[in-house]
């Protein structure tokens, strides 16, 4: 017969020998029955003899069973449960891999079983929205973790901000859910504020964000790490976001201007750059050329609004010409400068652009030593 068991193997097993060759034997019989062309005959006899080894006393031989079976489509339901009920040395295989359990065997074990058999749930491939729901409703954090990880899962939008809500204090299914493949855009931009300026960073090169929204995560995660303007190059890595922005349409007009007034000339440079397809250090050269020809050439081929221009070239003349001063406050002094000097010498800025850029010299004048508001210190002038 096809089975892989003998006459023989079946005498040693009902006289129930050590637990070592009982495992053995069960692994031997578990081959069999995944093995192709039994007969209906022989398949009933291996499942009988199964099921007899998941009750065997021994755990080895139950777990034995279980790797054995893992992915056996003629594993018998009930049985299967068994071992999934099983203790974890036993259970977790079969949870992780067994096709025989249903959604509601999943969703039981999910409810009652331990942080480790839940875990194990969570890593199924395939895993059904009704499984995952539960999970985010009643799993312990490393068991929504491997959730979130498993982008085979299927997990509802609704869901996901159960989850962004209940573990909103877990750093690690924060990072696991923005790490995934797809991400709902909603969830996405919720997660903007829960989470570091590196996974901002990945969520806006992996997710559709709003333009609006993309901006200001660009520019609250740069400008962190201003500490002096330089006409160095840029590193990869912003030249590489810059360049997925682009691709995705997200490397809008405004956001380049912001930017520049924010200080970041570095941001600026390598936008250029990208939008002309040229290497940063030759953008360099064009944007910082003292009769500002050269800006003109790189800004017009780079398809940005010729009524942005002079808002553009003012900023860069501030840069230019001052820089930072290593002093306290330094970089908000310099960006107070730079936003001056648009708003007083250029009138076509977009109500939306000026509107932010003086939002942004706000901040400056509030946060200045004594700075309550109220007119541009002599400093910032």
């Amino acid at each position: 017969m096809a089975v892989a068991l003998s006459p023989k193997d079946v005498a040693r097993l009902m006289a129930e020998p050590s637990p070592e060759v009982r495992a053995e034997l069960a692994g031997k019989l578990a081959a069999g029955l995944s093995a192709n062309g039994l007969t209906a005959g022989e398949v009933r006899l291996a499942q009988e003899i199964v099921g007899i080894l998941a009750r065997d006393v021994a755990e080895e031989v139950r777990a034995s069973l279980a790797r054995a079976l893992r992915h056996s489509p003629l594993l018998p339901r009930q049985i299967a449960r068994k071992l999934a009920d099983d203790v974890e040395f036993v259970a977790l295989p079969v949870l992780a891999d067994s096709v025989v359990l249903t959604d509601e065997d999943l969703i039981e074990i999910v409810r009652c079983g331990s942080s480790l058999k839940q875990e194990a749930v969570a890593s199924r491939a395939g895993l059904t929205e009704a499984v995952a729901d539960v999970l985010v409703g009643h799993g312990e954090e490393p068991a929504v973790v491997v959730l979130m990880a498993n982008n085979s899962a299927n997990i509802a939008e609704d869901t996901l901000h159960r989850a962004a809500t209940r573990f909103a204090g877990s750093d690690r299914v924060k990072q696991a859910m923005v790490l995934r493949e797809k991400l709902p855009i909603t969830v996405a931009e919720r997660m903007v504020t829960m989470v570091s300026k590196a996974l901002q960073a990945h969520l806006v090169k992996a997710h559709d964000l709003a333009p609006a929204t993309a901006a200001n995560i660009v520019l609250a995660s740069r400008e962190q790490g201003i500490i002096r303007l330089s006409a160095g190059a840029s590193d990869e890595e912003l030249r590489q976001m810059i360049a997925q922005m682009h691709r995705n349409g997200r490397l809008t007009p405004s956001l380049i201007l912001r930017a520049l007034c924010s200080g970041d000339i570095g941001f600026f440079e390598a936008a250029l750059a990208v939008r002309n397809d040229i290497p940063v250090d030759n953008a360099q050269i064009l944007i910082h050329e003292p009769s500002r020809r050269g800006l003109a050439a790189i800004y017009k081929r780079a398809g940005l609004p010729e009524a942005l221009f002079e808002a553009v070239r003012a900023a860069v003349d501030v840069v230019d010409e001052t820089g930072f001063d290593g002093g306290d406050r330094d970089l908000e002094r310099f960006r107070g400068r730079v936003i001056s000097r648009v708003l007083t010498q250029v009138e076509a800025v977009d109500a939306a652009d000026a509107d932010y850029l003086l939002e942004k010299l706000g901040d400056v004048l509030v946060g200045a030593p004594g700075g309550h508001g109220g007119t541009v210190p002599a400093s910032v002038g």
